[in-house]
């Protein structure tokens, strides 16, 4: 392996815990709060981003449902050919789009607005289009992506993640979610196994 290759390895893991660290200056308690109450409220819960947030919005929806929440990511190439219909007033959806307005999730955004579903915007650009839409923005932070180009979907993804986690966990205290009823919807596994023991 090139010397080169594992400095930049290395340095992938300074990179992005610096990024975690540095995103709880970013935390805002007010428009989190108001996120997970929508989440908490929502009949149903849509997904949607494109891409590596597309990916990272995918395993939120699978999150959400191993709480009861029912959830379930939307495609933004499907969602404009009737996959809109899953979500309906009253309804949260979820948009991750780092710079905010990414074109492919814009009609979508403007179908959520039309059915009266609320919308939550996580994003970089707090005054973006998306962002702008949306009833509550949650700040993703980046400091840089990982390759020397700093270009790929790495950091970036790893925020995302993690802004996920912590409304997932807040809403495990919230909604008084048990321990007991993950065991029942979970019983394969590892995980599965040693729940139901």
């Amino acid at each position: 392996m090139k010397k080169e290759a594992l400095e930049m390895a290395r340095k992938a893991y300074a990179i992005e815990s610096e990024c975690i660290r540095e995103m709880l200056d970013y935390f805002d308690e007010e428009a989190f709060s108001a996120a997970v109450a929508l989440l908490k409220d929502a009949p149903r819960i849509g997904t949607c981003g494109c891409g590596h947030s597309g990916i990272i919005c995918q395993h939120f929806a699978h999150l959400l449902c191993c709480i009861e929440r029912p959830a379930r990511f939307i495609s933004p190439a499907e969602a404009v050919h009737g996959a809109t219909g899953y979500l309906q007033k009253g309804d949260v959806c979820v948009f991750a789009s780092r710079g905010g307005k990414t074109k492919e999730l814009m009609p979508i955004a403007d179908i959520c607005k039309a059915k009266g579903v609320h919308m939550i915007t996580v994003t970089e650009n707090t005054a973006s289009p998306l962002a702008e839409m949306a009833d509550v923005v949650l700040k993703q932070h980046v400091n840089q992506e990982t390759d020397k180009y700093n270009a790929q979907g790495t950091t970036s993804t790893t925020a995302l993640c993690v802004i996920f986690h912590t409304l997932q966990t807040a809403l495990i205290e919230e909604t008084d979610y048990k321990n007991e009823q993950f065991a029942l919807i979970h019983p394969g596994g590892a995980v599965g196994e040693r729940l139901n023991k």
